[in-house]
């Protein structure tokens, strides 16, 4: 396995071929499911900012172009864009998790998430072979936005009211992966900052994605010490109302069923902290995270 600079791995013994052969094989019917699919991932935490998760992350998303899956990519950027903002001597403030966003901060937002965030992670795929491509909500009117309902205290950050499909379809039909900075504008020209899980749900309703895919720093939904693998709407409702699931997970959760029941194949929690958890969720029958489906089927024996 390829070793980066700066990357510190523990020494391993060498896995033997017939296991390597194994791992490919097991592999091989959901290369053959998900091929011409489109996988819209949300892309965020510990996975954007350490140097060896960010490489292989690129290295994880172009090996699914390469298998021939669409994959289009939504950023965050929150760490970089106060980092940049205290450069600038502009105070973040934050209502309920949301960035408090006026005419200055829009512009910080613009020129951190369109700029530097989103090249740097177009670089990097590109470097490991990947043909990726910088876009924002304002090209080709990909984002349409809307004041949030709590714009009074909230300023220009917006909720999608519409994406365009179109610029994003020729991408992907062109073999490169779109990576979207999640800003968006109204129809007086207004520009708001989107949250990145809705961003990207939104983006996966509107693409009849086969997954969507977030990549946080969770692990996936804990009942005890035990990961649920799979969880349906029904369990779901279970968990919450007996406070199993709580606090801030109760969001993702409740945005994680809307977005099935608009038509999204699957949802899929998993931990960019662990190295190559986009392809052992996607390619093994026991993933690593949590995947989200609208019915229980009977059968969970296998993933995907």
């Amino acid at each position: 396995m390829e070793q980066f600079p700066g990357c510190e791995q523990k020494p391993a013994r060498s896995t033997p071929p017939a296991a390597i052969g194994q791992v490919l094989i097991e592999a091989l019917p959901y290369i053959r499911k998900f091929e011409s699919k489109t996988f819209v991932i949300k892309y965020g935490g510990s996975a954007m900012k350490e140097h060896c998760l960010k490489n292989t992350f690129a290295q994880n998303v172009t090996l699914l172009r390469k298998v021939g899956i669409k994959v289009v990519l939504v950023h965050g950027g929150g760490d970089a864009i106060t980092k940049t903002a205290e450069k600038l001597g502009l105070a973040s403030r934050f209502v309920h998790g949301k960035r408090v966003t006026d005419a200055d901060m829009i512009n910080v937002v613009q020129m951190t998430l369109a700029g530097k965030v989103n090249q740097d992670i177009v670089q990097l795929i590109s470097e490991h072979g990947g043909k990726a491509v910088g876009v924002t909500g304002l090209d080709a009117d990909t984002i349409r936005a809307v004041p949030s309902p709590n714009a009074e205290k909230l300023g220009l950050v917006g909720d999608v009211s519409d994406i365009n499909t179109a610029y994003i379809d020729l991408l992907s039909d062109a073999g490169l992966i779109p990576v979207i900075a999640p800003i968006g504008f109204d129809s007086e020209g207004n520009i708001y900052n989107i949250n990145a899980d809705d961003a990207a749900s939104s983006i996966a309703i509107a693409l009849k994605a086969e997954k969507l895919i977030y990549v946080s720093d969770v692990e996936g939904i804990h009942v005890g010490e035990r990961i649920l693998k799979t969880i349906c709407k029904a369990e779901a409702a279970d968990y919450i109302e007996q406070g199993i699931i709580s606090g801030g997970m109760i969001p993702k959760v409740l945005s994680a069923f809307k977005t099935l029941d608009s038509g999204v194949g699957k949802v899929h929690l998993i931990d960019g902290k662990a190295t190559h958890s986009l392809l052992l969720e996607i390619f093994t029958h026991e993933g690593v995270g949590t995947q989200f489906i609208a019915e229980d089927d009977g059968d969970q024996s296998l993933n995907n």
